[in-house]
């Protein structure tokens, strides 16, 4: 408004200069009340732009003047939020540094002062009381929460995490059920019933579950979609060995299912090729494994296409497999697969070409070791055998071989395992290694030989040195690679074409 006639006052002034200069001043009379005043034009202008300041200035005064209790109010109001939002600062910093008594005394404060902001000064008082240690006061805080809508969801996980805390897992689910109900993006409480119903082993809840967090996307489709196969790989393991009336049938389809989703998840697609070829469907089991192989090679995958067919020649066999690792020839897998295939047909020369880029990695794994002992000693040389097996028992084991059970089939865990599996399978698209973790028996790659050394051999001296050990050449003067008092070791035999489900895997 001040503004407004100020603007009008320079119209004015301009205005009576223009007139003046172009020499006309004017003239204006006013009459009132009997009173006649006369004066120029440029007089008047000057007169009446005057008083209209006058007037604003006089009412501008006067609204400020009755405006002043609410400015002053609005004054108050401000201090007390600021001192409000210093004081909740201070309590969550507090809260934040575990100084409980600190984050009550200024919870009290906040609490006296919050006047728009109750929710934080309820969220402080709860977390204030928690952090101090006072159970009864932290329970009764978050249980008044659940009256208000907009803290309803808090109040319930701060109760389940009460709980939990004490061992009361019941109340802890029962709060985190309450909230799934409750509300849509509830992650917090998903992942609480996801995780106790992967704890009791229960797939098929857990399935739906991930369906249920999947539409309310509360989880990547991605991760769903990995989870979900974990939890039909763990489903189909159960039916096939719970003995149930058309249990087989289930489990295979849900070993398919799995699969489907993640070609490439390892333990899904041995399990349901395993599953294809006890229904005689041999063809589409090999074509589940070559897809998986393509996708993400795992030992597993060669020994179950391997042992999908017995009746053929090492020859034909070494050829299948050869083809298996042109699907993916840059992996690391589809070399130690081509090392494999040569061994069996006994091409030594192909064996020794397939290993040494292997024999680069540092340090070498016990199935390193393992297969270069098996070439040496398929290449006659006894000696370089033993010393590759002596290095084989103080390497280190490799994660994806110690999924294969000597004694059962690759992937066999416990539920606790798969559980496991589910969790980090789904999150991160990688696979556990229990049986690693719990050091327990792999199938063995070492080769069967006589014990006795030469005393004169280079390995056994670089075995104990610790150097590296490679491939070296023949030497026409070494003596045998046996004792005199002891038998000759024998002759590398062909492999039986005809493999059980618990011959010696190799």
């Amino acid at each position: 408004m001040i503004r407004a006639a100020l603007a009008l006052v320079v119209l004015a002034l301009v205005a009576v200069a223009v007139s003046a200069v172009i020499g006309q001043p004017g003239r204006a009379s006013l009459e009132w009340l009997g009173w006649r005043l006369d004066m120029t034009a440029a007089a008047a202008v000057m007169l009446i732009a005057l008083a209209a300041l006058v007037s604003t200035i006089f009412w501008r005064a006067v609204i400020w003047m009755l405006r002043a209790p609410e400015r002053a109010r609005q004054a108050r109001l401000r201090a007390r939020r600021r001192q409000a939002d210093e004081a909740l600062a201070r309590g969550f910093t507090a809260v934040a540094a575990g100084d409980g008594a600190e984050a009550r005394r200024w919870s009290r404060r906040a609490s006296e002062l919050v006047e728009d902001t109750p929710a934080l000064a309820r969220i402080l008082a709860a977390q204030s009381a928690e952090a101090a240690g006072d159970e009864a006061a932290a329970e009764a805080a978050y249980t008044a929460m659940l009256g208000l809508p907009d803290l309803a969801q808090a109040g319930r996980r701060g109760l389940m995490q009460l709980a939990l805390a004490r061992g009361d897992r019941a109340a802890a689910l029962a709060q985190a059920e309450a909230a799934y109900a409750g509300g849509r993006t509830a992650r917090w409480a998903w992942s609480a019933l996801l995780e106790a119903r992967l704890e009791a082993a229960d797939w098929q809840g857990a399935l739906d579950l991930v369906k249920s967090a999947l539409d309310r996307k509360i989880t990547p489709p991605a991760a769903a979609e990995r989870t979900r196969a974990a939890l039909l790989a763990a489903l189909a393991a159960t039916l096939e060995t719970s003995g149930e009336p058309n249990a087989r049938p289930r489990a295979l389809d849900c070993a398919l299912d799995a699969v489907k989703l993640q070609p490439g998840f390892a333990p899904g697609v041995v399990m349901a090729a395993r599953l294809l070829a006890d229904d005689g469907r041999t063809s589409r089991a090999e074509g589940l494994i070559r897809d998986g192989w393509k996708l993400a090679p795992h030992p597993a995958l060669w020994l179950a296409y391997r042992d999908l067919r017995t009746d053929e020649t090492p020859a034909e066999r070494a050829r299948r497999l050869d083809a298996l690792a042109a699907l993916n020839p840059g992996h690391r897998e589809s070399r130690l697969l081509r090392l494999e295939a040569a061994l069996l047909t006994g091409d030594i020369a192909g064996a020794r070409r397939a290993v040494e880029p292997l024999l680069e990695e540092t340090p070498a794994t016990a199935r390193i070791c393992a297969l270069m002992a098996r070439s040496a000693f398929a290449a006659g040389a006894a000696d370089e055998a033993r010393a590759w097996i002596a290095r084989a028992a103080a390497a280190p084991q490799e994660p994806d071989w110690s999924d294969l059970d000597p004694e059962g089939k690759a992937f066999a865990y416990t539920p606790e395992d798969w559980a496991r599996l589910v969790l980090t399978y789904g999150e991160t698209g990688e696979l556990v290694h229990p049986r690693l973790e719990r050091r327990e028996r792999t199938i063995s790659e070492l080769p069967d030989l006589p014990v006795s050394y030469t005393a004169s051999t280079p390995f056994l001296e670089a075995a104990e040195s610790g150097r590296p050990l490679g491939p070296l050449a023949d030497d026409p003067g070494m003596g045998p690679a046996y004792e005199e008092d002891e038998p000759p070791p024998p002759t590398p035999r062909p492999r039986s074409p005809r493999l059980g489900a618990r011959s010696r895997r190799r």
